[in-house]
């Protein structure tokens, strides 16, 4: 595994530029699940994660990580690990929620396209409000709840900065409300900082397509 993860890094190019206004070649998103999640939960966090990202330009191809050759090319990617298990069978009114919804791996200070997203611990913290659903919305709310903290490490790593925003998906932390609520976005400083953080190679392979 450690191969293949170093040959799809291997295939991204380097060359940083501040780019506005730009339509993006798409982001290959690499992702791995501990236990393999329902399509209902799956399916939500991906149309999630475009949902947040679309209005600012960005797109994404979304890959197993297990499948992956480690021959791929991409303009720009990242590797998704999800923890635990990740869907709502079981739910409890009252349980014990600890720790991180999500992380994103820094070294030497560099911060790594490497995100870790914790399926536990965000049906433990959203549990009251999915027990508050019908049973057959619960699925797709829980999806949409682990995109949006998948969506919020992207930010991490796309824009390059550990830094947070005040308030949208880019803030520190979160309540119950913000994974379930039925509008979520990034705050137009933070979606700045994603668009004109692209590499020049991505956009200029975004231009060769069209």
């Amino acid at each position: 595994m450690k191969l293949v993860l170093f040959f799809l890094l291997a295939g991204v190019f380097p060359g940083w530029s501040e780019t506005r206004g730009a339509t993006f070649a798409p982001i290959t998103l690499y992702t791995q699940f501990q236990q393999a999640p329902p399509e209902g939960v799956l399916q939500a966090l991906e149309d999630e994660v475009e949902s947040i990202m679309a209005p600012i330009g960005l797109r994404f191809e979304w890959r197993e990580l297990g499948k992956a050759g480690g021959h791929e090319v991409s303009a720009e990617l990242a590797v998704v690990a999800f923890q635990g298990r990740c869907d709502t069978a079981g739910l409890m009114a009252y349980s014990k929620f600890e720790g991180a919804l999500g992380w994103t791996h820094v070294s030497d200070g560099q911060i790594l396209p490497f995100t870790d997203v914790s399926c536990d611990r965000v049906r433990e913290f959203v549990e009251s409000g999915l027990l508050a659903l019908r049973a057959e919305d619960r699925a797709e709310k829980y999806g949409r709840a682990l995109g949006r903290v998948l969506a919020h490490e992207l930010y991490h790593i796309f824009a390059h900065t550990m830094r947070h925003g005040s308030v949208g998906v880019a803030k520190e932390s979160y309540n119950v409300r913000d994974l379930l609520t039925d509008e979520f976005q990034f705050q137009a400083k933070e979606s700045r900082m994603l668009q004109t953080s692209r590499p020049r190679h991505a956009v200029e392979n975004a231009a060769g397509s069209m």
